[in-house]
């Protein structure tokens, strides 16, 4: 069972080879973090307008320890610095767990 997610919201460089950046996102990103241990699945979201993308990771180990795994595969070279992103601003970054009782409905 999911202990939390890792939430990644992102934009593409260019909004002319929008399919480029989803590429990317589904053929390479999404299956380098889901073979880190602890990463089990992934789901792409956008704003109404297109203009935002969110990735949700579920995790099924701690935080830390799913942090720890994925920087330690981006600097191994199993996860590559993206190229079709905007980094400036940079992605926002940000983890969750499930709070203690909580149920899906």
């Amino acid at each position: 069972m999911p202990t939390g997610i890792m939430l990644v919201e992102s934009r593409p460089i260019s909004f002319d080879d929008i399919s480029e950046f989803h590429r990317w996102y589904d053929e390479v990103h999404i299956p380098a973090i889901l073979a880190v241990e602890g990463f089990v699945s992934a789901r792409r979201l956008q704003t109404e307008d297109g203009t935002s993308f969110v990735a949700l990771y579920e995790i099924d180990t701690d935080i830390a320890t799913a942090k720890a795994n994925l920087r330690a595969a981006f600097f191994e070279g199993y996860i590559d610095r993206p190229t079709v992103v905007q980094l400036d601003p940079p992605p926002v970054q940000q983890y969750f767990q499930t709070i203690d009782g909580s149920t899906s409905h």
